[in-house]
């Protein structure tokens, strides 16, 4: 609402050319806050914004527009612009970006930028997706070992504004291999003692990732010792770039939003709803809903095999769907907590064991819960249904429960995404089993019709 009303105000510094109130406007607030301002903007009009402040503050402020507006600019301007821009981005975001644009704009964009970025920017996008190396940036303070104390904080006043973060100092020796770590607290708490060099005070076994680490485990790892950047090293423990917070966040929402598409049983979109296409997103959702639909038909197929059956008792068919539902929905539950567990880091496959006997314990629980609900409702129809859907029940949901989580479990052990075993598979699967179940405690259970 309000970027919304400032819109006219800052249309009329456009129309009067107002310099310095649009170069405040660009430079006086958060990147982020300018960008969200200049939403209702064209974007020849926010580029028109952009030229008021410094290259640096521009491409800060063009990395906070959605991903349609950064296109339509590209393509819009001048390649001279662009190629300014472009190479004013940090790296892992202007690896991002081009990753995103077609191959021939992308690829004439990389030709263009000066040798250094050029050099950079093909290093960092030869790395695998979803790895360290194609998230990390090779902008940080990475000093010798043995500097001094003085020459440190001289070396780091030089290098403040071109590195994107001043938190750690990393520390190196001729060769670049990753020696320690020292936080700029430490380096101006040791000023006491000017002359001690930076290996007497640095920590001298500091947390890494490998650069084909993937990018999960570089966030359980960040999570886990509460790191704002975390160094990224090669096989030969040579310093290759940093991750930072920010881009842990980022990770993190990705890799969320992909595991609660599989959950649902769509295959990960590749940029947002509204952006992909419908080809793509019809490729996406049927690749998985075939398999689904092809599973309700061996469904169906159980319920056709056990027709006889149905016709004898028809209080079966009347309490099929609370079966079959009670028993997936079991399954879904322990799915969504299994696989939430195993990407968090709670739980390992080595504690599988443990994992069963609880669900083992809690189908069994939640089965009697749901049974003993159900007596009323069966008293009132049939003395057969009192006894067959209140075992069934505790039968089928303790499969679910079981179902749910070892399937995650088995995935997780094969290498694969735990979350590849979504919930309607689960579901599937437990439909089956729970037809299964239904009509043969009630082949044991009932006497025959006469």
């Amino acid at each position: 609402m309000i970027n919304t009303l400032f819109l006219p105000e800052l249309r009329e510094m456009l129309k009067s050319q107002n310099v310095d109130e649009l170069r405040e406007f660009c430079e006086a607030i958060h990147p982020a806050a300018t960008a969200d301002f200049m939403s209702g903007l064209t974007s020849h009009e926010a580029w028109q914004v952009l030229n008021h402040t410094s290259p640096s503050t521009r491409a800060e402020i063009f990395h906070y527009f959605d991903r349609d507006r950064q296109f339509e600019i590209l393509r819009d301007q001048d390649r001279e612009s662009v190629v300014e821009l472009v190479a004013n981005m940090a790296p892992d975001d202007r690896v991002d970006l081009l990753n995103e644009l077609k191959d021939d704009f992308a690829a004439e964009l990389v030709d263009l930028l000066p040798p250094e970025d050029r050099l950079e920017t093909l290093r960092l996008s030869a790395y695998p997706e979803d790895t360290a190396g194609a998230v990390m940036t090779p902008d940080l303070v990475k000093l010798p070992e043995r500097l001094t104390v003085t020459e440190a904080l001289a070396e780091l006043q030089r290098l403040a504004g071109e590195v994107e973060t001043i938190y750690y100092i990393y520390l190196v020796d001729d060769s670049d291999h990753l020696r320690g770590v020292l936080s700029t607290r430490d380096l101006i708490s040791s000023l006491s003692n000017p002359e001690k060099q930076l290996n007497e005070i640095m920590e001298t076994e500091p947390i890494t990732v490998d650069v084909y680490d993937d990018q999960e485990d570089v966030a359980r790892k960040v999570a886990q010792y509460d790191l704002l950047a975390i160094p990224v090293v090669d096989e030969q423990h040579r310093m290759l770039g940093i991750i930072t917070h920010d881009d842990i966040i980022d990770v993190v929402r990705e890799e969320a939003t992909e595991d609660a598409q599989r959950i649902g049983g769509v295959a990960p979109l590749e940029s947002g709803y509204l952006q992909t296409p419908i080809w793509r997103l019809f490729w996406n959702r049927g690749i998985w809903l075939l398999p689904l639909f092809f599973g309700a038909l061996l469904t169906a197929g159980a319920i056709q095999n056990y027709e006889f059956q149905l016709d004898q008792w028809g209080f079966l068919i009347w309490f099929l769907p609370l079966i079959i539902s009670s028993g997936g929905n079991s399954g879904n539950q322990s799915a969504t907590l299994v696989i939430t567990a195993l990407t968090s880091g709670n739980i390992r496959l080595s504690d599988w064991l443990t994992v069963m006997i609880r669900e083992i314990w809690m189908g069994l629980m939640l089965g009697t819960l749901l049974g003993l609900v159900f007596l009323p409702v069966g008293f009132t129809v049939a003395c057969d249904a009192m006894i067959v859907v209140p075992i069934t029940l505790v039968l089928v949901v303790l499969c679910g429960t079981i179902v749910g989580s070892v399937l995650p479990l088995v995935f997780q052990r094969l290498g694969q995404d735990p979350a590849l075993m979504s919930n309607p598979f689960v579901a599937g699967i437990v439909d089956i089993v729970g037809i299964i179940v239904y009509v043969n405690v009630a082949i044991m259970v009932c006497p025959a019709p006469t």
